[in-house]
């Protein structure tokens, strides 16, 4: 809304310029979800307790999450909200990279959201049945393929994607392949971020890492000089998704002032879902699918846990008649803390492994 409004004002005073500079409308949004998320903080936190949308903590997990149980929960609507209103009001709305990400982030958050409330109502851990649930993501997924496909947004084709090291390269789909890429990566990140909100403030730290990350490269791809010097593509406009990226961020980092241990309100499917949606289409549009594997490195430990977990189990089940583990626990960061780290420990830990993959990722850049 600012930059289609306020730069007319120019010639008033030359200070409405700078709402025509991306770097100025980033820090802009960055502050200004922080600021929705921290002050409306406490007021969600009230108005969730009343409708006694508490946490329902699953026997099977640790023990010491049973103290868990009736925290409010549902806190990603806060997030959404915060990045949506900034968003809004910070980046160009007549923008691909703009519309598209703040469609997967609402989209995912109204599938989690709608997962969360089932939990509430039914006073269980299950919520959405799995098949409707991941048939949400994918169709997502699905449908962003086709459109890309059918409708490029870059002068690139929509097929081709950057590879991480080998700048001078892309990989290119062919078109079918690409939309069934693109399906499984939607799906796969997002239920990979879900899997992750296992504990206090892990989930929403390592998001904030990686959007801030995917916020630089966004700003990086938008500039014809930057994205040479660095063998990327150069795809006009991308920079706006910097506005989004850091309003994600800021609302994520102003929801986690409430998320700390011991938190007050966890973010719920609706938030876990929203932001590893949001990651997964920032990196399809940016042409950075293999860099989001090495940007939230710990996201996809997390999920492949997971899957190596119930893999493992069910073949040595029919295999010698007894299920056996790798882990002690899945999701990971739960077999660490089966080792005796505590869970503040396990989340700074787990932060620093997600710093240091941002910077791995931002080491593959190749410079000229």
């Amino acid at each position: 809304m600012f930059y289609h409004l306020l730069p007319g004002f120019s010639d008033v005073h030359i200070l409405f310029n700078l709402f025509n500079y991306n770097t100025f409308r980033a820090a802009g949004a960055l502050v200004t979800a922080l600021l929705i998320a921290f002050v409306l903080g406490p007021a969600t936190i009230r108005m969730l307790t009343r409708l006694k949308v508490g946490q329902i903590v699953r026997d099977v997990g640790p023990e010491a999450h049973l103290v868990k149980a009736g925290t409010p929960t549902m806190g990603g609507a806060l997030i959404i909200a915060a990045c949506v209103v900034s968003t809004l009001l910070w980046a160009d709305l007549t923008n691909w990279y703009t519309g598209l990400c703040l469609l997967g982030l609402v989209w995912m958050g109204a599938i989690g959201f709608l997962d969360d409330y089932l939990k509430i109502v039914r006073r269980s851990s299950e919520g959405l049945v799995a098949r409707a649930k991941l048939l949400g993501q994918l169709s997502f997924g699905l449908a962003l393929g086709i459109f890309l496909v059918v409708q490029p947004i870059s002068p690139f084709p929509s097929t081709w994607t950057g590879l991480p090291f080998f700048s001078d390269y892309a990989a290119a789909f062919w078109p079918p392949a690409f939309v069934g890429f693109v399906t499984l990566l939607v799906g796969f990140t997002s239920n990979a971020v879900n899997l992750t909100d296992g504990l206090d403030g892990l989930a929403g730290g390592l998001g904030a890492i990686a959007t801030a990350t995917f916020a630089l490269i966004a700003y990086i791809t938008g500039r014809v000089d930057t994205s040479a010097y660095l063998g990327l593509f150069y795809l006009p406009g991308a920079g706006e998704m910097a506005i989004f990226a850091l309003a994600l961020a800021g609302g994520i980092l102003g929801f986690l002032w409430y998320n700390a241990h011991p938190a007050q309100v966890f973010m719920g499917d609706t938030g876990s879902l929203a932001i590893g949606g949001a990651l997964a289409v920032m990196a399809i549009l940016l042409k950075a699918e293999f860099l989001l594997l090495i940007i939230g490195a710990v996201f996809v430990a997390e999920g492949l846990s997971v899957m190596l977990q119930v893999g493992w189990f069910r073949y040595t089940r029919r295999r010698f008649g007894e299920g056996r583990r790798i882990f002690r626990m899945a999701p990971l960061h739960h077999h660490f803390e089966k080792l005796g780290w505590a869970e503040t420990t396990v989340v700074i830990r787990f932060w620093i492994l997600g710093i240091l993959s941002a910077m791995v990722a931002i080491s593959t850049l190749k410079i000229r």
